[in-house]
């Protein structure tokens, strides 16, 4: 990666792609910002517009329009380019779409000579992950998509609200695909280091498993409604894609649910999936795997087995 400067490239400036860029300048995450997209025309005026705040900004960061070649010695490519979700479609169902984008982006990044981190966000982000890391061939660590980040940002969100207590001491997750067959393990759940089903046996008039199941399902549902009300989502997601870069250009290892390969972990492997992984300079090196109960197995199991037949029916 490059030492002396930290810098990014963000494929597609779209509204996901553009909160991206617009959380970096606020954030002051990286020193150059590189935007392409297939209008060229709308890269160079977000990079004007994004420009003309810097006096307002901690950051001398410097932004423009580029090309592929820019990629050669950035620390990190995003991409955020594909097919909007519309109502009532699945992020499975952009599949197809998203697969032909991908086949004319990630040969010419790799092309350009680019050796370090590629960062998925476009859905279904599962799928398009696993589709980079075969077109690029790269290692498989260098490959992160946004996994379920958002879904357990969503999660502890909701779940601080419940309890009445800061989601940053809400220690839970959302694992598998980003999408239908998401869920979260409840056994791996936890209050500060109190697990939280000890929590709903402590206190049974209060709060409940059934509880608990309804802040799933809202956690699963988000993404529709807010579809449904604005037409797209693209606040929150471009704040994981920044968190997940900042992870990695500051070599923090922290953790956080990417979209990661599986190596054997819970039995399985290939396939890229929602996982807690320990992010750093190096990318997703080092994945977490959780002590499931069966029945979270089977869960897991399923999102491994859509999103496995997904992707060998597209013949990448």
């Amino acid at each position: 990666m490059n030492q002396k400067s930290k810098k990014i490239v963000l494929i597609g400036t779209g509204m996901v792609g553009m909160s991206f860029a617009y959380a970096s300048l606020n954030q002051n995450i990286c020193d150059e910002l590189v935007l392409i997209d297939i209008d060229k025309l709308k890269a160079a005026g977000e990079a004007m517009d994004l420009n003309h705040g810097l006096a307002f900004s901690r950051t001398s960061m410097k932004i423009y329009a580029g090309e592929y070649s820019d990629c050669k010695d950035a620390d990190i490519v995003v991409i955020c380019a594909g097919v909007n979700q519309k109502p009532k479609e699945s992020r499975l169902d952009l599949l197809q779409g998203n697969a032909e984008v991908f086949r004319t982006i990630v040969p010419p990044v790799v092309k350009s000579g680019f050796s370090g981190i590629f960062l998925v966000a476009t859905n279904p982000v599962d799928v398009m992950t696993r589709i980079t890391y075969a077109l690029s061939g790269f290692e498989s660590s260098k490959v992160i998509g946004t996994g379920t980040t958002l879904d357990t940002a969503r999660l502890r969100y909701l779940l601080g609200e419940y309890f009445n207590l800061d989601p940053r001491n809400v220690h839970a997750y959302v694992i598998g695909e980003h999408g239908d067959s998401e869920f979260t393990p409840w056994s791996q759940a936890f209050l500060a280091t109190k697990p939280v089903l000890n929590v709903l046996e402590d206190n049974p008039h209060k709060f409940s498993f059934g509880d608990l199941e309804n802040i799933n399902i809202k956690v699963r549902n988000a993404a529709q409604e807010i579809i449904k009300a604005k037409k797209a989502t693209y606040y929150g997601i471009g704040m994981s894609i920044t968190r997940i870069a900042r992870a990695i250009l500051n070599n923090e290892q922290s953790v956080l649910t990417v979209s990661g390969k599986l190596s054997g972990e819970y039995g399985l492997h290939d396939v890229f999936l929602g996982n807690p992984c320990i992010i750093s300079r190096e990318g997703a090196n080092r994945s977490i795997e959780l002590t499931l109960e069966e029945s979270e197995l089977e869960n897991l199991r399923k999102s491994y087995s859509i999103l496995d037949t997904c992707y060998k029916e597209l013949n990448i």
